[in-house]
């Protein structure tokens, strides 16, 4: 029952993906007249951009994709805008600085996509279909963690919808239409067995709004066309009892979140990843499933929650670690990142960097084994001891 077989692939897709890009018609943008310019003159300027986009795209590679666009209308500027607008520097952590307008995007533009996929989650793409592994009685120890350091856990999922463009370029009409597929899926959980209610976001006054830590769109997220409209057709959906959250056409179609204050990581998966499964059914009973590509696994707009969706998030109480010289290293080893919170300047967030390359269960354990190593290094330089023999190999 758990172990679950991947959705079934077109066998184009499956068989011919390398090739898919060479069957597009060489031109299907002439027909649109626009005024452009050849490639060479349209290429843009990548010499101060730090993002995976600026890093990995040539000439040679936009000049391939210049005069392709997918069915609905994604052309190659779209894809690779949310990188020019923000260029990033140096110093910070580096994005992936691309966005995929529909499903289409990932094959039609896969010679691009496939090399920011690789790069951002140090995984090479193979002929291989991602497993898929939602069972919690294959995750060990996640429900012991060291309470002491441990604080809070969160869990969250993204998810496309089938046939319906990403929110960076489907229409208001899409858009209505995802939030009434969401709508009798989220009904459709309440009658089973979790209460809730869903809000609609042109409805909640700002006091509201503040409740939900909802921030109005960023001028990034309006010049890439993620807030347009807004907020028509954004919703949330919230459990009785707060377990669980649901997003509907904000940054994704969907993003599942349940938070818990034991801390307790395998409770937490097990409990969204049901709700999943219920989700799924639904939508695939009304023709609409999730967007699943073969060598890929689950994608939606962004590259950088491709394979599995899945973000873990552990709150620590670290006092020393964090100003440890080697604290970088250790978090590359771990394939890890550690943010500042707003609960106290002692506790930080720890989560996963990459979504790709590993089962749903296997991710999971990562972050379980990563966050017990952090909080062994802790207590080890608590006690004034060092730090080095424990410090991992790469993984």
């Amino acid at each position: 029952m758990w172990k679950v077989k991947p959705p079934v692939a077109f066998p184009m897709e499956m068989r011919y993906r390398p090739i898919l890009e060479s069957l597009v018609p060489p031109d299907p943008m002439t027909r649109l007249h626009l005024r452009r310019l050849s490639p060479e003159e349209e290429f843009p300027d990548l010499s101060r951009n730090y993002t995976r986009m600026g890093r990995i795209l040539t000439l040679a590679m936009y000049s391939r994709q210049f005069n392709r666009c997918t069915q609905s209308g994604v052309m190659f500027d779209d894809v690779i805008r949310p990188g020019l607008e923000e260029p990033g520097d140096w110093c910070s952590p580096v994005s992936v600085g691309c966005v995929a307008g529909d499903a289409e995007c990932y094959i039609l533009f896969c010679k691009f996509f496939d090399r920011v996929i690789e790069a951002h989650h140090q995984h090479k793409i193979t002929g291989q279909t991602p497993e898929r592994d939602f069972n919690h009685d294959n995750l060990k120890g996640g429900d012991d963690l060291d309470r002491s350091y441990a604080v809070r856990c969160e869990m969250s999922v993204v998810r496309g919808v089938e046939d319906l463009c990403f929110p960076t370029h489907c229409s208001r009409g899409e858009r209505r239409q995802l939030l009434t597929l969401a709508r009798r899926a989220l009904q459709r959980l309440e009658e089973e067995e979790l209460p809730g209610r869903l809000l609609l976001l042109e409805e909640l006054n700002e006091e509201q709004q503040k409740e939900l830590n909802l921030d109005p769109p960023s001028s990034s997220q309006l010049r890439i066309g993620v807030a347009r409209d807004w907020p028509d057709a954004r919703a949330v959906w919230l459990s009785n009892d707060g377990s669980l959250v649901v997003w509907v056409n904000m940054e994704d179609h969907l993003r599942l979140v349940s938070a818990r204050d034991d801390a307790n990581i395998t409770e937490a998966f097990k409990f969204i990843f049901n709700n999943l499964q219920k989700l799924e059914e639904s939508y695939r009973e009304v023709r609409h499933p999730f967007t699943w590509k073969q060598q890929l696994g689950w994608v939606s707009s962004s590259p950088a929650d491709v394979g599995t969706g899945l973000r873990i998030r552990v709150h620590l109480r670290l006092q020393h670690l964090p100003r440890h010289k080697r604290l970088q290293d250790v978090l590359k080893r771990l394939r890890m990142c550690m943010d500042t919170t707003t609960e106290s300047p002692a506790v930080y967030c720890v989560s996963n960097v990459a979504t790709f390359g590993l089962s749903e269960v296997g991710l999971t354990q990562l972050v379980v084994d990563g966050v017990k190593l952090l909080v062994a290094m802790e207590k080890r330089l608590e006690d004034g001891r060092d730090i080095d023999e424990l410090i991992p190999t790469q993984k």
